[in-house]
């Protein structure tokens, strides 16, 4: 069996914007899970999206009363961090993650011991540098689907969105970018449109 994942971070509803773009809802109608990486800002986007599929999400800083906004309370599905086993691989989620590392207290290895003491994950998905990026750390695959609202931190915009795509005990991630008219893949060659 292949699981299709949404991967999604740093929402920052109803600061963005009200609600999510609607590309995104249907970007994500054939999933069979949604991980959001946190800053959600308020579990609403959680409702939304778990209209479409199970959701699990990281508690980011924007949850914890950052930047002036209220904390938000207890969810079951949000955790500063889950460990899911899936299709035979372990999936790590959480909010930060120091990819690049910057040694030697920001590294991947002391984020592990923190977070996943139980094992290392195979895949780690994380998000809160509003930075889209796949790479690969001492074998753990770590992708960041960067933000749909904030690419970059720049202003309200179309960002991007990510997959995970398990099968057969293998893992491939995928992000994509937002446009008028649904989701493209992102072209990591290129020039973003946040940065035109």
């Amino acid at each position: 069996m292949a699981l299709n994942i949404g991967l999604i971070s740093d929402t920052h509803l109803p600061e963005a914007r009200k609600t999510l773009w609607p590309q995104i809802y249907d970007a994500f109608s054939e999933v069979d899970l949604i991980l959001h990486a946190g800053d959600i800002h308020e579990y609403f986007v959680l409702d939304e999206l778990e209209k479409l599929a199970p959701v699990y999400s990281a508690r980011g800083n924007g949850e914890d009363g950052g930047g002036g906004r209220p904390v938000q309370p207890e969810d079951p599905r949000v955790r500063y961090a889950w460990l899911l086993e899936l299709e035979g691989l372990w999936i790590g989620l959480t909010h930060y993650v120091p990819v690049p590392e910057r040694p030697p207290n920001f590294t991947l290895e002391r984020w592990i011991e923190r977070f996943f003491p139980e094992r290392t994950p195979d895949v780690i998905v994380s998000g809160d540098t509003h930075r889209e990026q796949i790479t690969s750390v001492n074998g753990v695959l770590c992708v960041n689907p960067g933000s749909p609202t904030y690419p970059h931190n720049y202003d309200t915009q179309y960002g991007t969105l990510g997959f995970l795509h398990l099968e057969d005990g293998q893992a491939s991630a995928e992000v994509v970018l937002i446009t008028e008219d649904g989701i493209e893949p992102f072209d990591w060659n290129a020039v973003p449109p946040w940065k035109l």
